[in-house]
């Protein structure tokens, strides 16, 4: 089937008011990064939809392939084109009516006429496609309210336009219409799936990992980088902010007594995110945190770990059972990535019976022992900044 366009029908940027052409524009910036690749794309935006065209057909395929991932979009339909000719109306219909899965669906024709000189009225030419396609499509069954098949026809001055389909889109809103975060990513199943709510929301991501050689490896920072690759496929880049944290977990294990080391694991974890975070320009911290699921996330602890910054701290999926988590992560694509068997700092050093309900005094009085402030900013400093999606390195081996 050869497509003309592709109608973009907007999520929740319909109920802006005033600022609604900038939430439009970010959604437009975000297709034109999202398809660079494919450079006969024209975009026609328009108060209330959007729409996507190009001469070539298999970028049109693509479209249709990737346009699922964009934030902003509630759903999309391929438009097929023809003259006014009824040959070619009824023609195109079936075409349209050949892609899909037909088989015993409800159905309806749906006509809107712009061109008030066309020869048959609306009635009209809804009675004469929908004939026609009943007669090559017995199966079907008319249904005018909520059909499975609606063939919208539109007969403008032009030409008239077509479509069937309606693919659902990510929803949400258009990233970089809600500002930029900072996403805590340790490299298990949660936090991949916070930076994605929130990436749903429309807030640009920064990430930030804490990396602790000779204890953890090599490949459970790739482990990382994969998935912070795998947030950028969702319209943006996601720069990738790794701290080299060993001293500052040799000092904790040597300084704070075993049963509460991972509170203060955490609290100066945070600590680092929110001096990397104001670096940065972000506006808050995401976490993949969810309410009692290990001994760091109880009310207690989150309480004691929140006690070292002011920022807002986004935790998604702190109601959220695990299993849910699980198959937003599978639906996503970064389950099978989190799940590689290398373990991050915070798993290497977990105590064997850590405190689930921490003293905020008597952690504070533990830590006041030690200064750990020259070793935070010297983390921060020495800190490695990958970006994603990684540009591919230009081959020049032919040229040898």
């Amino acid at each position: 089937m050869k497509w003309e366009k592709i109608l973009v029908r907007y999520g929740e940027l319909s109920t802006k008011g005033k600022n609604r052409k900038q939430f439009i524009s970010h959604l437009r910036n975000n297709i034109r990064f999202s398809f660079v690749d494919l450079p006969n794309i024209k975009i026609q935006a328009e108060r209330d939809r959007m729409f996507l065209t190009s001469t070539d057909d298999s970028e049109i395929e693509a479209l249709i392939t990737r346009l699922p991932k964009i934030f902003g979009i509630q759903s999309f339909s391929p438009v097929a084109s023809c003259s006014k000719e009824m040959d070619d109306i009824q023609a195109t219909a079936l075409q349209i009516m050949d892609s899909l899965d037909s088989q015993d669906k409800t159905f309806r024709v749906t006509v809107k006429r712009s061109d008030k000189f066309f020869p048959l009225d609306t009635y009209e030419l809804q009675s004469v496609v929908a004939s026609n396609v009943l007669r090559q499509y017995p199966s079907l069954k008319v249904q005018m309210k909520k059909p499975e098949i609606d063939l919208r026809i539109e007969v403008l001055n032009d030409a008239v336009y077509m479509m069937a389909q309606v693919i659902p889109g990510a929803g949400g809103m258009p990233l970089g219409s809600n500002g930029r975060s900072l996403l805590m990513l340790s490299g298990g199943i949660d936090s991949p799936v916070a930076g994605y709510m929130l990436l749903k929301r429309g807030v640009r991501l920064d990430a930030i990992h804490f990396h602790s050689p000779p204890f953890t490896s090599e490949r459970s920072k790739e482990k990382v980088m994969d998935l912070a690759n795998q947030l950028s496929h969702f319209g943006a880049t996601v720069r990738l902010h790794v701290i080299p944290f060993t001293d500052i977990q040799q000092s904790i294990q040597a300084q704070i007594p075993e049963n509460v080391s991972m509170t203060t694991t955490r609290r100066l974890m945070m600590k680092i995110a929110d001096l990397v975070r104001e670096e940065i320009g972000a506006l808050g911290i995401v976490t993949g945190e969810s309410l009692g699921q290990v001994a760091s996330q109880t009310l207690e602890s989150l309480t004691a770990i929140n006690a070292v910054t002011s920022t807002p701290i986004f935790r998604p999926l702190i109601s959220m059972d695990k299993l849910d988590i699980i198959d937003i992560a599978r639906e996503i694509g970064t389950y099978e990535t989190s799940i590689l068997p290398y373990e991050d700092c915070c798993t290497i050093f977990t105590p064997s019976c850590p405190k689930t309900k921490p003293k905020l005094e008597k952690v504070e009085y533990y830590e006041s022992f030690k200064d750990f402030d020259e070793l935070i900013t010297e983390a921060v400093q020495n800190r490695e900044v990958l970006s994603f999606p990684m540009k591919k390195a230009n081959d020049f081996s032919n040229l040898l």
